[in-house]
């Protein structure tokens, strides 16, 4: 298999945590590089439009996020980057989490996506588990 980008779309819940440990080991197993992409959930992008949540904040827990995946990626020549995306639209109505995730990946070029695995369906990264999976043309492990 020739991998040369992994993509691992995040929204800072365990899973994600989880699902990015793997999207490191595949990226370092093939010495690819490592695109994280944070998925902004469309409540919490309402709660930010309205005030109720500080942009702020939300930034600077994506800048931990990837202090911590910095410092686990250890693939010496591998490029990490990062990239946000809102996981709705409200003038495109097929414009789904999971088709967000899928639109980046082809953006991008990603050969392997690694994808966190549904728990409950609320936040926008699990509504897109299930969609990753079935219209992906990349290989997906789902985690």
């Amino acid at each position: 298999m020739d991998i040369d980008l992994v993509l691992v779309p995040v929204d800072g819940s365990e899973q994600s945590e989880r699902a990015t440990e793997y999207a490191i080991a595949v990226a370092e197993r093939y010495e690819a590089d490592l695109h994280v992409l944070f998925v902004l959930d469309e409540r919490l992008r309402r709660d930010i439009d309205a005030g109720r949540v500080d942009p702020a904040e939300i930034a600077e827990d994506h800048r931990s996020f990837t202090r911590h995946v910095r410092e686990t990626f250890d693939h010496a020549d591998g490029a990490l980057t990062t990239s946000t995306a809102t996981a709705f639209s409200e003038g495109r109505l097929l414009q789904t989490p999971g088709s967000v995730v899928l639109d980046v990946a082809e953006d991008i070029g990603a050969d392997f996506v690694v994808v966190p695995r549904e728990r409950g369906g609320e936040e926008a990264i699990g509504r897109a588990a299930q969609y990753v999976l079935e219209y992906a043309s990349q290989p997906v492990l789902s985690v």
